[in-house]
């Protein structure tokens, strides 16, 4: 599990939880029917926003902000340079053996179609693709959860003002009114409380797992290409450092000593 998502939900409704507790009883913010008209709300308004297999494929998206483990770039460089002096040395041929040790499918769709003698253009032209649609499905799983955070808060309000109109039409006592006064207003915090620390949390979280894999995935194409045209391993090397900040060229050029020296 991603240890700064599980650091965050931690934090966020572990304040929430303890301020609620230092203020009186944590069952006053206890409340079935608010809670279902939040939670039920917001999925019906989601589902007329957005087909069903969409909505049903977002929370396998949402997998990538619990259990994501970043790829280390460095590592990656170090493996396209090894690729590109072996391709030198022995052809680009000699891949085929490595291919089912690659847990990168993309990786592995590249290479095999240098393999295969694609020309570079062909590879780039197809690989480009997969790039746009990996971006594209990303983005339809940041927007379904940031649509549900833009939700989440207008049906607790229309939770708030069901609840007013229920107890007003009821009341015969003034004296009575600030029990039935907080049990309306939970729809509301229940809302906001979804909206602003899960909701629009995961949809910051995997737009930003989005560029990282983006990131990744461009530099392995600008790795195959390179490889593909038969570029010297110090090019592809450079080629590939040009996508990352300089602190991270450090590091990869502080791993790839390490294993020169082994």
């Amino acid at each position: 599990m991603d240890i700064t998502t599980l650091i965050g939900i931690l934090v966020a409704f572990g304040l929430v939880i303890i301020s609620i507790m230092t203020g009186g009883t944590f069952t006053w913010f206890i409340n079935y029917p608010s809670l279902m008209i939040v939670v039920g709300g917001t999925m019906g308004a989601t589902l007329l926003a957005y087909p069903l297999s969409e909505v049903m494929s977002v929370f396998k998206v949402a997998k990538h902000v619990f259990l994501h483990q970043s790829k280390s770039v460095p590592n990656l460089i170090a493996l396209l340079v090894d690729f590109a002096k072996k391709a030198r040395r022995e052809g680009i041929l000699s891949f085929e053996s490595q291919l089912k040790d690659l847990d990168d499918p993309f990786m592995v769709k590249g290479l095999q179609l240098a393999i295969d003698g694609m020309e570079s253009n062909a590879i780039e032209d197809i690989l480009t693709t997969e790039i746009q649609y990996i971006e594209e499905r990303h983005k339809l799983g940041a927007e379904i959860f940031t649509t549900m955070g833009t939700f989440a808060p207008a049906v607790g309000m229309l939770g708030t003002i069901i609840g007013l109109v229920q107890m007003l039409m009821q009341m015969e006592d003034p004296s009575q009114i600030g029990a039935p006064m907080a049990v309306a207003l939970l729809t509301t915090f229940y809302g906001t409380l979804l909206a602003n620390l899960l909701f629009l949390p995961i949809a910051g979280k995997l737009k930003t797992r989005s560029k990282q894999e983006i990131l990744i995935s461009q530099m392995v194409l600008e790795g195959i290409i390179s490889i593909q045209s038969g570029d010297n391993h110090r090019i592809v090397e450079q080629k590939l450092k040009a996508f990352i900040a300089p602190k991270a060229r450090e590091s990869a050029e502080l791993k790839e000593a390490q294993a020169t020296a082994e």
